[in-house]
């Protein structure tokens, strides 16, 4: 029997999703208190790989076990897990559906807090003393959904077999000194979101024009796009199926 699970995640004390020696993943302690709880070594398989330090407001997984689960699974996994992960839901699914490849797209967004905030420092990149365009940020984020191959937002040195992408949605919103940036694709390459966001910023501090922001994506090269933001202001926030 296939189980799905929807999760959420505080990434601080991670080294992302998925599983590596020498470090603490979400995954290792996923596959943990699934095995402790049923009793056999389970290991379940994410939606989808965040980052080190980067946050999941939704998640999901995929186990298969031999026998259907009894009693209230999600007391139990939220009374093995650590306080900063929560299982919100285990369902049962078709024998062949897939976490990560049935899933039709993923939502990020991406905070930055304009000033100095104590209790955002988890959670937020914060700016302060310099001043951004939003109209600029927005008008060259308008542009990826021109494009398909974001080789340029890619980490260099990773195996994947298409730099191609559909983003749907690419848009800034500000709310007080909350700038918040969401984009939504089928696919997102590694560090992906936040090359973005670091070249956007570029444009928003007046460091490049919207016009450069559209030869940096032609040019397929990392080496022209902005720095890699903070992981700490990433949070997956919707995976749909």
């Amino acid at each position: 029997m296939r189980y799905f699970i929807e999760l959420s995640y505080n990434g601080k004390n991670y080294h992302g999703w998925q599983i590596q020696p020498d470090a603490i993943s979400v995954q290792e302690k996923m596959n943990y208190a699934i095995s402790t709880i049923l009793q056999e070594k389970i290991e379940v398989v994410g939606a989808g790989r965040t980052d080190t330090g980067v946050h999941a407001i939704q998640m999901f997984a995929h186990f298969n076990v031999n026998k259907a689960l009894k009693g209230d699974v999600i007391f139990k996994l939220n009374s093995i897990l650590p306080n900063d992960i929560t299982v919100a839901k285990v369902f049962l699914v078709a024998d062949e559906y897939h976490a990560r490849f049935n899933a039709l797209s993923r939502s990020y967004e991406y905070r930055i807090w304009l000033g100095r905030n104590p209790f955002l420092l988890d959670f937020s990149w914060q700016i302060h003393s310099q001043q951004l365009d939003l109209q600029k940020m927005n008008a060259a984020a308008r542009l990826l959904l021109d494009y398909t191959n974001f080789q340029t937002f890619s980490k260099v040195k990773t195996e994947v077999y298409t730099f191609n992408c559909d983003v749907t949605e690419a848009v800034w919103k500000q709310e007080g000194n909350l700038l918040t940036f969401y984009i939504s694709a089928n696919r997102f390459l590694r560090n992906m979101v936040r090359a973005i966001v670091g070249t956007l910023v570029d444009v928003g501090l007046g460091k490049i024009t919207v016009e450069e922001f559209r030869a940096i994506i032609e040019s397929k090269n990392r080496g022209n796009a902005g720095l890699s933001v903070p992981a700490k202001g990433l949070f997956l926030t919707q995976i749909k199926y």
